[in-house]
């Protein structure tokens, strides 16, 4: 009886234990914003857009200033971010599925048009540490619904599709699945967000929520767009735009909701919240003929715009509350990038990397506990091959060393250093030649160890017609005229 008692004493000794354990994982809410620049929030310094619950979370937790998007576009980030991997891996190097200029001087790769279902996910990794696991909003990774996130990992799942506008968009995954009459975008995102926080509150469980905005076309409730079109008039102030202005507070609104809602659930102090955008932003739209619309916002002191590879396409806002390691109001300046995000998930959760799946990213447990640590990291590199906002292009930025190489066939380079020039405003290819050699080198070695898709030449250049885009689904020109694709951004709620 004696060692019967000592038995089962051990026992709920060993439940205990592993109850606490259990209790101690982590949830995890990754709040991932489409096409948000570096300086559209207040905490980063946009003094004219109001952002009081994103201000907030920077408040209470740390601030990244040299955080960067995995791509200069949507789905090469998104791929990041669900494999660990540098997307040149897997060859999802533009937005799916693409542009196409067949006149110009470099026939670009073929874009690989879905993420293979045997990627181990950020997703199913976590669900082998017995997480729960939830997708609201854009996907922007499949080829149809055999590649949608429930192919990934993920058990909740709402891919929703179409624009900000009420009645415009619909729950693709679950068509059943309807906004309330009236609601705009991010407000049906955040009903869901909060939905799913409600059905696993008692369990750990990691939810990714992707709204659309604040891509175009822009769109937002009047009566947000009228207060900022009545505080230009009053500051003198032209960007963001009015409308753009409001889809940002639209996405402030939405993190409010989430944080609210986590702390009526008593998980505060066990959720981390992350907010962060997929790529840099927008400097003006476009159309097809390359001639400027209306401009948006502007990312100064930061060169360029979402498509490009200087600062203003791929440095974007990142803000971690996490109240066990992340102390308030504190700000880390080590440069980090999306597909950092998998492997702090799955090292916070207490889980296992996937052992047959390269993991290109790095835990960011050492800069949670210390914001002026060092993550054990040579080089950041990026790979975008393809005409969009600028010329195909691949970068790396070796501490603050940033060089971009041309793969247009100009053999154009640009070397910048970032500390003493953050605006990328000098470009010191002829004063550094050495270091010039160096990056270069090292950007060569890099596509290769990933097996990076190039650039060919074109036999069929011709600089009359480079301008051109057609459409790769239809193989036929693009109407260059035609205005469906960007209404104007006036047309509001």
């Amino acid at each position: 009886m004696g060692m019967f008692k000592k038995n089962l004493t051990v026992l709920f000794l060993l439940w205990g234990s592993v109850t606490a354990f259990a209790a101690e994982k982590p949830n995890f809410i990754l709040i991932f914003i489409d096409d948000l620049g570096w300086k559209d929030v207040g905490c980063y310094g946009n003094d004219f857009v109001e952002t009081p619950r994103i201000d907030q979370l920077a408040a209470e937790g740390l601030k990244f200033t040299d955080f960067y998007a995995s791509g200069a576009v949507c789905s090469p980030t998104r791929c990041a971010l669900q494999s660990g991997q540098n997307q040149a891996r897997i060859g999802i190097t533009a937005h799916i599925p693409g542009h196409w200029r067949p006149f110009e001087r470099v026939i670009t790769p073929q874009t690989t048009m879905a993420l293979p279902l045997d990627t181990v996910t950020v997703a199913e990794a976590l669900k082998t540490a017995d997480y729960q696991t939830g997708y609201i909003g854009k996907w922007h990774l499949d080829a149809g619904r055999n590649f949608y996130p429930d192919k990934q990992g993920y058990d909740y799942t709402r891919v929703i599709g179409g624009p900000h506008h009420p009645g415009k968009f619909r729950c693709q995954s679950h068509p059943n699945v309807k906004p309330k009459p009236g609601q705009c975008r991010t407000e049906f995102e955040a009903d869901l967000s909060v939905e799913f926080i409600q059905q696993n509150k008692d369990n750990p469980f990691f939810l990714m929520v992707s709204p659309f905005a604040v891509h175009i076309p822009l769109g937002a409730m009047s009566d947000k767009v009228e207060k900022y079109r009545k505080k230009a008039e009053e500051t003198g102030q032209d960007l963001p735009h009015p409308v753009y202005a409001a889809m940002i507070e639209h996405c402030d609104d939405m993190v409010g909701r989430i944080v609210d809602e986590v702390e009526a659930r008593g998980l505060s102090d066990n959720t981390m919240i992350v907010f962060t955008s997929d790529n840099g932003g927008l400097y003006r739209r476009y159309d097809y003929r390359e001639h400027a619309d209306d401009n948006v916002a502007t990312q100064a002191p930061l060169k360029g715009e979402k498509g490009s590879l200087h600062e203003g396409g791929v440095r974007v806002p990142l803000i971690i509350k996490y109240p066990p390691m992340t102390k308030p109001g504190t700000v880390c300046a080590e440069p980090a990038i999306s597909h950092d995000f998998y492997p702090t998930f799955v090292d916070l959760a207490g889980g296992s990397l996937p052992a047959n799946q390269t993991i290109d990213g790095l835990s960011l447990r050492p800069l949670l506990a210390d914001p002026a640590a060092k993550l054990d990291r040579a080089a950041l590199y990026w790979h975008y091959p393809h005409y969009h906002h600028s010329r195909p292009a691949g970068s790396i930025r070796e501490r603050d060393w940033k060089l971009i190489e041309y793969l247009d066939g100009t053999g154009d380079i640009e070397i910048y250093h970032l500390a003493n020039d953050l605006g990328e405003t000098k470009n010191l290819v002829k004063e550094r030649n050495g270091k010039v050699v160096d990056l270069k080198k090292k950007l060569a070695a890099w596509r290769n160890l990933v097996s990076a898709r190039m650039p060919i030449h074109n036999p069929s250049y011709d600089p009359e017609r480079a301008h051109e885009w057609w459409n790769l689904r239809s193989g036929k020109p693009v109407d260059s005229d035609g205005r469906k694709r960007f209404p104007p951004t006036e047309k509001d709620l």
